[in-house]
């Protein structure tokens, strides 16, 4: 069973988050990795490991970028979507840790949505997806995503109000946060002119469309002790996943409103030895308002079919007794799937968020969705 707190998040780093970069995908990964390493306090020789994401750019490019010429340790993510940088990668990373590989392990992420056929591009290359779905117009990540709310809402009920008020609150917390994609201010008024997408989704139901790099770094917790900032410690570590392959989500699994965000929480909290009322705060993988609300009740931040009136009560928003997505989120702060949100909460958890810093705050859930998979993490500040 894997042990909590023997691996420490000890530099993040992030290039600006911007609709359309003019740098490239390894630009941006390598300018991210090099603030991570820089944020630390160590240099890019100190690396040792690298686990890296199917979808980016590989360890030896990286690493040759950086000017490192060891790589002892070196992983691929296999998990999409934000399971691999919130949860895979940091589950690599401990096993390499604790079998004594290697003690800085860098996870870089670069992500361009504006490339030619969008970061979703993939579904129409799935069979099933490609013969029967696409002729008749049920194709995009937005169709969905909506067809989802549109059966939870069947299911549980889902008003407007309810709706909008999760990409409310994600916007209230974007206001605070200095480099969000997205910080004009957005009441239910502003929320109603945003235009329809897929009914019930407007454009402010939707995540955004993100050019940017992304990183952090993990270190041994021991070798943690000298680092420049507090210690973050990772307590808990749980991966879901459903079974089906990509080619069936959405559309073929037996329930299109659920994800093994479950299992992953319980193994999570187990691990930490935690419940969702220790929590202080959380960072929810918000690829569409519904996903969010979904996953909150699956974290057990409420009971299921209560996410809605949990956003409505403002239990999420500044001040409320629950924060969630204190960066804005993917729908108002920037969206590198997974890795941004594991960056806020290691930025709260160090108390340095400004404006937008939860007080007190020494606890924090990270979830991410893959569609066919879930990551749970529990990090600490020590």
């Amino acid at each position: 069973m894997m042990r909590p707190g023997r691996i420490a998040i000890t530099g993040v780093g992030e290039t600006p988050f911007v609709r359309a970069s003019k740098q490239s995908l390894l630009e941006m990964t390598v300018e991210a990795s090099a603030a991570a390493i820089a944020d630390a306090g160590l240099r890019p020789k100190d690396i040792d490991g690298f686990v890296v994401n199917r979808n980016s750019h590989a360890a030896d490019e990286i690493g040759f970028a950086l000017g490192i010429d060891r790589r002892p340790f070196s992983a691929v993510t296999d998990t999409v979507g934000g399971t691999g940088p919130t949860g895979s990668a940091l589950t690599l990373a401990l096993l390499a840790i604790e079998a004594g590989l290697c003690r800085h392990v860098l996870v870089p992420y670069g992500f361009q949505a504006t490339r030619p056929g969008g970061p979703y591009g993939f579904h129409s290359r799935e069979p099933l997806k490609a013969d029967l779905e696409m002729p008749v117009g049920y194709f995009g990540q937005a169709a969905y995503f909506a067809a989802m709310a549109n059966r939870y809402a069947y299911e549980y009920g889902l008003s407007e109000e309810e709706l909008a008020a999760v990409s409310i609150t994600f916007r209230k917390w974007a206001v605070l946060t200095p480099g969000a994609q997205k910080r004009d201010p957005m009441d239910l008024d502003g929320y109603r002119r945003s235009p329809m997408i897929a009914t019930p989704f407007r454009v402010a139901d939707c995540c955004l469309m993100t050019d940017a790099g992304a990183a952090y770094v993990v270190s041994r917790a021991e070798a943690a002790a000298d680092a420049p900032h507090p210690r973050v410690l990772v307590q808990g570590l749980g991966l879901g996943t459903s079974g089906h392959p990509q080619s069936m989500m959405f559309t073929q699994a037996p329930s299109i409103i659920d994800y093994p965000g479950r299992e992953s929480a319980r193994a999570a909290f187990a691990m930490a030895g935690v419940g969702p009322a220790d929590l202080d705060l959380a960072q929810i993988y918000d690829g569409f308002s519904i996903s969010a609300l979904i996953q909150t009740e699956q974290l057990g931040l409420c009971q299921e079919g209560e996410g809605g009136r949990f956003y409505a009560d403002g239990h999420a928003m500044p001040g409320g007794r629950m924060p969630v997505n204190t960066s804005g989120g993917h729908m108002s702060g920037g969206y590198l799937p997974g890795i941004t949100l594991l960056i806020e909460a290691v930025r709260q958890l160090r108390g340095g968020r400004g404006e937008a810093q939860v007080p007190d705050a020494r606890l924090c859930a990270v979830t991410g969705l893959g569609g066919n998979s879930h990551a749970t993490t529990i990090l600490a500040r020590d």
